[in-house]
């Protein structure tokens, strides 16, 4: 089985990776969250587990468990944070963690812990996503809303796919920008903008009312 541990703690990296290495475990390291995201997606369901710290470089472990799940990722998370507070550790599971551990721990619990994740049924991939009259085919690509099939570009029908998946949700600039676009993007062009507009007027014109709400200062909503 092989494990991605995300951690930017380089001693404490170091110490998992042996200890699960002698478990029998194939383990690669990441030291920030962007270099952790990049091995997830140029790996595609190629991990059995991800051991991910919360506060991390580059983009911190919340963002980096949100984007996996956007992305259709199903590989067990099991987060580590030092923090030991309610609020973090329902936002870790809110951001599709499936176990939270406490620095600092003893090894024996993490392996505990660990086994007891790969023993849980991987969770099945959303095929098809639907918010409202919008439906979404992740397998064949096909949107229909109203029963009335959408031509979207790659790009747009990637970021309805991240709206679909976080229903409900504001997205902010940043965290499209994180999703849809790896670090060569220029963050100070308009193109999310574009995507947004272009993506909002095809909804429309397929018949769906005012579809995605612009939050003045948030970011965007798609509505139900």
């Amino acid at each position: 089985m092989r494990i991605l541990v995300i951690e930017d703690n380089e001693k404490l990296a170091a110490s998992v990776k042996t200890g699960l290495e002698q478990e029998g475990y194939a383990v690669d390291v990441a030291l920030d969250g962007e270099e952790g995201l990049l091995l997830v997606d140029s790996l595609k369901n190629g991990y059995d587990a991800v051991i991910l710290d919360l506060m991390l470089p580059r983009k911190d472990g919340l963002s980096v468990c949100r984007a996996m799940r956007a992305h259709g990722e199903q590989a067990p998370v099991l987060m580590l944070t030092a923090r030991d507070g309610v609020r973090d550790r329902v936002g870790g599971l809110d951001a599709g963690a499936d176990d939270y551990l406490t620095k600092p721990f003893a090894f024996e619990e993490l392996a505990a812990r660990l086994r007891a994740l790969l023993r849980r049924p991987r969770r099945a991939p959303d095929v098809v996503l639907s918010v409202g009259d919008i439906e979404l085919d992740s397998n064949t690509h096909e949107v229909k809303v109203l029963g009335k099939a959408v031509v979207l570009t790659s790009k747009e029908f990637r970021l309805l796919e991240l709206f679909l998946r976080l229903p409900r949700h504001v997205l902010s600039r940043d965290q499209i920008t994180n999703s849809l676009w790896d670090q060569e993007f220029d963050g100070g062009s308009n193109v999310v903008e574009v995507h947004i507009r272009n993506l909002r007027r095809k909804l429309e014109e397929a018949g769906k009312h005012d579809p995605i709400e612009t939050v003045r200062g948030a970011g965007y909503r798609l509505k139900g």
